[in-house]
């Protein structure tokens, strides 16, 4: 019988689920779409139970659409939105998770930079203090939150619980992702207990830390049941969903870049060594492949502010897409064809979730900047598409201070089945980009980490090799080019000038509400 592979990714807004033959191939897949909540500005929530019901329902979706017995599928792996902090009781229910998304641990972040040296804290855990991070959010509801605080018995991560409801014998984070707790020794691999201590993290325990592919459990007769997939298959620690995205373009080597569209978006290299970085405008990861490291850069909103375009602004074309049954997003992509590149000068700046590397902002707001009767709804749409990646060219240029030449990029992500964004993209870059055949890297990704430890391929070079393949390179047009040049150096002179007061001001409104 013929072996296939399956991998999930539990998004921030869906989840997918995609089964693969051993050369890379879609058997077949599904798709579970769900929402977070957002109670004031920069929060955001989300309840993870939703996520597990979300996923065990698209996985037993893709099997059923697959036709294959699901002794055919010989393992599961899990990619899963990072960051994520969930709060559990004593019984190991879900009281509540801080999305990685959510900012509103600004005042605690503020209070970890006035106890630690940044530079410090830098060196020993390899990011910069920020809100994002676990820490300041758990600091955030003791001080705000005390009943929650009360009844909370561990902290751990959305892929640490998603696991443990597959049926892993105990909560474990990926060694990719132990990072994000914001206590955690990056080179030593291990607690840093002085910080730990400062700020009361001890308190809640920490999951076991383990390496992509450690097996944990089985799947068992109940949890197949629900899934459609076999009991027994064997479950591994997966990796964090841009870990998993990274992998699954087959960024391996030294050198190699992925830029990953998503909810958020990720600037991802491809490191032989640690790199610390002075400004502190990108952190490092442990890369799924034991002796790399990933050096990266977040966005916290990418084609999310897409969506939020075709939900709050394209009502007529959501109407007429669902009337005609087609997918409204060929629709919104043929404005963008429509519209003039550079989208007569109407520039967006795309910081609706605050800005991160390389000048972790959290103060910073999305902005429409430049708009004139002449600009309809295709300049709007195109602007978000070229605001998106002009914050992605900004990382992708601090990249190059580092040493790192970028000669061409691959792209992955939902935006990546616009053929009109990614050559927004090769123009904005300079450089030529690549899309891949399974554009949903992080499911194929995880997918691979499954098939590693279970056996069916030796090592990750070999996985990669057999699985990842390059769809279609799109080249820079040189007027295009010239065009985002100019925009470009306006887009960063806009972002200085709203730092002088005026994003902290706004900032401070919102806060109100």
């Amino acid at each position: 019988m013929e072996t296939y592979i399956i991998g999930i990714d539990i998004g921030t807004t869906g989840t997918k689920c995609s089964i693969f033959d051993l050369q890379g191939n879609t058997i077949s897949k599904s798709y579970r779409e769900y929402k977070s909540t957002y109670p004031l500005p920069m929060w955001a929530e989300q309840n993870p139970d939703m996520l597990v019901r979300a996923m065990t329902g698209a996985c037993n979706e893709a099997i059923t659409k697959s036709g294959l017995p699901s002794s055919a599928i010989r393992c599961l792996g899990i990619s899963c939105q990072r960051c994520c902090a969930v709060f559990l009781d004593k019984h190991g229910k879900a009281l509540m998770m801080i999305s990685w998304q959510d900012s509103r641990a600004t005042e605690q972040a503020k209070q970890i930079a006035q106890a630690i040296d940044m530079d410090e804290y830098y060196h020993i855990t390899g990011h910069p203090i920020s809100s994002t991070w676990i820490l300041p959010k758990l600091m955030w509801v003791r001080d705000n939150n005390p009943k929650l605080m009360e009844e909370t018995d561990k902290v751990v991560q959305l892929q640490d619980y998603v696991l443990k409801q597959l049926g892993a014998d105990d909560y474990y984070t990926p060694s990719t992702d132990a990072q994000y707790y914001g206590v955690w020794n990056i080179k030593e691999q291990k607690i840093e207990e002085r910080y730990a201590n400062l700020f009361g993290f001890n308190e809640f325990g920490t999951p076991k830390i383990r390496q992509p592919g450690y097996r944990v459990g089985y799947i068992s007769a109940a949890t197949a049941e629900k899934t459609g997939l076999g009991k027994g298959i064997p479950l591994f620690v997966g990796a964090g969903d841009q870990s998993c995205a990274a992998l699954g373009a087959g960024t391996i080597n030294h050198g190699d870049i992925c830029v990953s569209m998503g909810t958020g978006g990720m600037c991802m290299v491809c490191s032989d060594h640690y790199m610390e970085d002075p400004e502190y405008g990108f952190y490092n990861s442990r890369h799924i492949v034991s002796d790399k490291w990933q050096w990266e850069g977040m966005q916290k909103g990418s084609a999310s502010i897409f969506k939020w375009f075709k939900n709050e602004l394209a009502a007529l074309e959501t109407e007429q897409s669902r009337n005609n049954n087609t997918d409204v997003y060929t629709q919104l992509n043929k404005m963008v064809v429509d519209t003039p590149i550079g989208s007569k000068g109407l520039l967006l700046l795309p910081f609706f979730a605050g800005s991160t590397p390389p000048h972790w902002n959290p103060e910073a707001r999305g902005a429409f900047i430049g708009l004139t009767l002449a600009h309809d709804r295709g300049c709007l749409a195109r602007a978000c598409m070229e605001g998106i990646t002009m914050e992605q060219r900004e990382m992708l240029e601090y990249v190059q201070t580092m040493g790192i030449k970028a000669n061409r990029v691959r792209v992955v992500g939902g935006p990546t089945k616009s053929e009109v964004w990614n050559q927004i993209q090769a123009d904005i870059y300079g450089i030529p980009v690549e899309s891949l055949a399974v554009t949903d890297a992080s499911v194929l990704g995880a997918a691979i980490i499954g098939a590693v430890g279970a056996g069916i391929f030796p090592d990750y070079p070999s996985a990669v090799e057999s699985l990842v393949k390059v769809s279609k390179e799109y080249i820079p047009n040189p007027a295009a080019v010239e065009m985002y040049n100019q925009l470009f150096d306006v887009y960063k002179q806009a972002y200085r000038d709203l730092c002088q007061g005026t994003f902290s001001k706004l900032s401070k409104i919102q806060s109100m509400f």
